[in-house]
């Protein structure tokens, strides 16, 4: 990921945003502690006491401000434009491919993320990082769904995200082909349940309505 450059004098969340990828670099050896703020701090010429301040000396701060910051790294190489000549099941493909490849070269990190995202005090925090990215991934694949469809799709995305990164923290395989064709599998049922809903909307639009046809017997057309 790109790194930010600080402002003179930098608000919290903009230091946040500017030391997250660093500190992701530093946690696969430092785990995602203060040793990697101070790292990191080295790295950027940055005062260490600022950059502890931005993150309060909490592991969960830290990866909530990596993930947030692999979510706008998606978003600068998947612009609309790009997105918008392929088929929806290639734009998720696309994203989600594109999502491992920003963190492939910090894979330890994430490993060491998982495991503190799966304590039991940070899982609320865990799942709304996972909300927010599959929310992020459906905008950008364009969809506009304000309905219960808006739900669906992103609880559906988020499952196969955390599913795929599980897969994904001990693949082996060249290239990663295993995680590749894992989420390829699991894509292919996200699909099939959008093309079910979509069916079941169509056949409910077209369903004659039994209120309506007595309404009609009671009041017919002059």
């Amino acid at each position: 990921m790109p790194e930010h450059a600080l402002p003179a004098d930098p608000t919290l969340d903009e230091v946040r945003a500017a030391f997250a990828p660093v500190i992701g670099r530093h946690a696969g050896f430092d785990g995602w502690s203060d040793a990697a703020v101070h790292a990191a701090a080295v790295d950027m010429g940055i005062d260490r006491d600022v950059a502890m301040l931005a993150f309060n000396g909490k592991a969960i701060d830290m990866i909530y401000a990596w993930i947030d910051g692999v979510d706008l790294e998606l978003a600068r190489r998947l612009p609309a434009d790009k997105l918008g000549a392929m088929k929806i099941r290639d734009r998720i493909t696309a994203l989600l491919a594109t999502r491992l490849e920003i963190m492939a070269p910090d894979r330890e990190s994430l490993r060491r993320a998982l495991a503190i995202m799966a304590m039991p005090q940070n899982l609320a925090r865990s799942a709304k990082m996972g909300w927010r990215s599959a929310d992020r991934m459906w905008r950008l694949a364009g969809d506009t769904a304000t309905d219960l469809n808006h739900y669906t799709k992103r609880m559906t995305l988020s499952a196969v995200y955390a599913s795929t990164l599980s897969v994904f923290v001990n693949d082996d395989s060249d290239n990663f082909a295993d995680t590749r064709a894992f989420f390829d599998r699991r894509i292919d049922n996200v699909m099939q349940i959008e093309k079910v809903k979509y069916l079941a909307k169509q056949r409910t639009e077209f369903t004659p309505s039994l209120s309506r046809f007595i309404g009609r017997l009671r009041y017919p057309a002059r």
